[in-house]
């Protein structure tokens, strides 16, 4: 995912609250903050978590990896990405 994304190691970070809410990876980029979070699931949703990322981090976008078969929009900056779909679906990083 981070090659694929052509991030820097020092560009990539987990992120958590106290409370509780997290990403699994945020990559920050000429001033951007793009979120990834992965679920196992084949149906994705939206998460508290991820809520709670877009607000706090001011995300630029957010894709939630996931065993489905499609890539679609799940909300407002917001993308569902289906695994089998991450080289066709994912962009590298500008």
């Amino acid at each position: 995912m981070i090659q694929r994304l052509g991030a820097e190691r020092d560009e990539c970070f987990f992120w958590a609250t106290h409370q509780g809410a997290e990403l699994d990876l945020l990559v920050i980029r000429g001033g951007r903050r793009y979120g990834f979070e992965f679920q196992r699931s084949s149906a994705p949703t939206i998460t508290k978590s991820m809520r709670i990322a877009m607000e706090d981090l001011a995300l630029h976008s957010l894709d939630v990896f996931h065993a489905g078969a499609h890539t679609f929009p799940m909300d407002r900056k917001i993308r569902a990405v289906a695994a089998g779909r991450l080289l066709q679906d994912l962009e590298p990083l500008r």
